[in-house]
């Protein structure tokens, strides 16, 4: 048998408040909360994704570790960039386009579809089968 994937499930950050983490992701990606307590909150990230966001005591940022979030198109990444800037007084690593650390230290890579192309659905066969097309 030959192991085939078909992307990924979930992502986990490490932060130290998650009613704030789940306010800031809310609020910058319009994530739609899934449940939440107990030191963790789930919340909706695509279609069949979630992140999973766990409160710990000590914040250990890495240094090279990150996850990507597909946005429409540009627009949207300087929607993105306008608030975390603006609204969170966050920064753009430098030489990318939309890459910041999140309050917590979490690094997040924003890209859009035109990046991606539509090669991410490619491994969807099932979804190419029934004629389904990206909404414009």
């Amino acid at each position: 048998m030959t192991v085939r994937v078909f992307g990924s499930n979930h992502i986990g950050i490490e932060v130290d408040d998650v009613e704030a983490a789940v306010a800031f992701y809310s609020d910058v990606f319009n994530l739609e909360m899934l449940r939440g307590g107990e030191g963790a909150a789930w919340c909706k990230l695509g279609e069949h994704q979630f992140m999973a966001i766990f409160d710990v005591e000590t914040l250990q940022p890495d240094r090279w570790k990150h996850f990507g979030i597909i946005v429409r198109d540009e627009e949207q990444i300087a929607e993105v960039r306008e608030k975390i800037t603006t609204k969170y007084g966050l920064e753009v690593e430098p030489h990318f386009r939309c890459d910041f650390r999140d309050p917590w230290g979490n690094r997040i890579q924003v890209v859009d579809m035109h990046d991606e192309s539509t090669a991410w659905l490619q491994p969807y066969e099932e979804v190419q089968v029934v004629g389904a097309e990206l909404p414009e």
